[in-house]
């Protein structure tokens, strides 16, 4: 069972979290910034801020007015960054001769980026994120699905409702007095967490953090996220996209509890009990005994202010979306009644027992020790959290996985999203309504 990451914990005076976990077993250090924004805390005609940023943070700051990446290479160093609805995250891993120069380049950007952010910066990094855009999602099969099911859960004003790459007319609108803004909102040592994990004391690591980092400005306290209310009655809906695709497939999500909250556990295990592998209910029904899909997959999405699980099927060859989805109902139907057999339930508790422990494998990068004390310190505000994260899959029994998939996969809740050839509507399942993509 996965333990708590040994770590020591301090708070500087401007807010910021430094969490240090020592690992003298090879001469590296990981350097973790996660700043607590992301696509969330944008609003509507404004987004795509948060992971502009992403790219800009890597533009170089007042005091190395240059690419991000060459002086941390050269040290024999690996970095990267991303951006989620609720987060931004930086890291490197470098030799231990190069922890402070991580060190120093992380402070200089959170302190002083604003002096060296020009508008050229400014519009070329919203080329190379439109760019982004295209390959990532416009000029990839069904690429476009996951943007038009986030929409249909959310109303408009939702945070959630937007993609976190952002609308292409936002992120062509944006100013450089916006971005100015936005920076100076959230990208400060009091909405900061800095975990430095690897071959470095303690006392070393508080002592540099202090040095470099201290005398930025804790700056404003973001404003709160207040989401709307949920619709009442029936939300179900089916929706209809034609896309360059060479399978229709069939994508069904609901809207879930949020990370860490009642039934979230619950709902981890029962993906893996629908399509966790070869030996799971979907997997059997659909691809071995009817051979009605070539790939099944199931996945418990959780964010801080909700979550969404997923179920998502490609057909085969002359085979219909509607079996398949009368097939995926049948079983969650079956799941909400009976729960998962006493096997199925140890089965998927060792895959998640598993993730967890691939997760801790290193120190740093994404998902390694440092990161996962950045997850657990932002979202449940102590870095202590691993055993416990953990105890709600071991505390988790069939009726609780049972009464999880009853409560929250209910088939009045559900969007179903048929993604067929273009020129092939007739693929989707019956009273699907086109949407349309941004």
């Amino acid at each position: 069972m996965p333990a708590d990451i040994p770590h020591v914990k301090v708070t500087l005076d401007n807010g910021l979290d430094v969490i240090v976990h020592e690992d003298r077993h090879c001469p590296i250090v990981a350097v973790n910034v996660w700043y607590h924004v992301g696509s969330k805390n944008e609003r509507p005609g404004r987004t795509g801020f948060a992971h502009l940023f992403e790219h800009l943070m890597f533009e170089g700051s007042e005091h190395h007015d240059s690419g991000y990446f060459r002086p941390l290479q050269e040290a024999g160093g690996t970095l990267n960054g991303s951006t989620s609805a609720d987060r931004t995250n930086y890291w490197e891993v470098v030799p231990r001769g190069a922890f402070e120069r991580a060190l120093w380049m992380e402070s200089d950007r959170m302190g002083h980026l604003l002096p060296a952010l020009t508008r050229e910066k400014l519009d070329t990094q919203r080329e190379v994120v439109l760019n982004e855009r295209r390959q990532s999602y416009e000029n990839r099969p069904y690429g476009l699905a996951s943007m038009a099911l986030t929409a249909a859960h959310h109303a408009p004003d939702h945070p959630y409702h937007w993609p976190v790459i952002g609308w292409p007319e936002d992120v062509r609108a944006a100013t450089l007095d916006d971005v100015r803004d936005f920076f100076a909102t959230y990208y400060h040592p009091a909405n900061a967490s800095l975990a430095i994990a690897g071959d470095v004391t303690a006392g070393d690591a508080i002592r540099a953090a202090r040095a470099h980092f201290a005398e930025i400005p804790a700056g404003p306290a973001p404003p709160p996220v207040t989401p709307p209310a949920p619709a009442a009655g029936d939300r179900s809906q089916a929706l209809l996209l034609e896309d360059r695709v060479g399978s229709p497939r069939l994508y069904l999500g609901w809207v879930t509890p949020r990370l860490f909250g009642p039934r979230d556990a619950e709902l981890d295990l029962a993906a893996m009990v629908l399509a966790g592998g070869k030996a799971s209910r979907l997997h059997r029904a659909l691809l071995q005994d009817r051979r009605l899909a070539t790939d099944v997959t199931a996945h418990q999405h959780s964010l801080e202010i909700s979550g969404h699980f997923s179920v998502v099927a490609t057909a085969a060859p002359d085979r219909g979306l509607d079996a398949i989805e009368a097939v995926v109902r049948a079983e969650i139907d079956r799941l909400a009644a009976d729960g998962p057999t006493p096997a199925e339930l140890e089965r998927a508790r060792n895959l998640a027992e598993a993730d967890h422990a691939w997760q801790r494998q290193s120190v740093g990068g994404f998902g390694g020790r440092a990161d996962l004390l950045n997850t657990y310190n932002v979202y449940t505000g102590t870095p202590a959290y691993a055993r416990a994260d953990f105890d709600r899959y071991v505390e988790a029994t069939p009726e609780s996985v049972a009464a999880a998939v009853s409560t929250e996969l209910g088939a009045g809740s559900r969007v179903a999203l048929s993604v067929v050839p273009a020129g092939r509507a007739d693929g989707a399942l019956p009273g699907s309504t086109p949407v349309e993509t941004r």
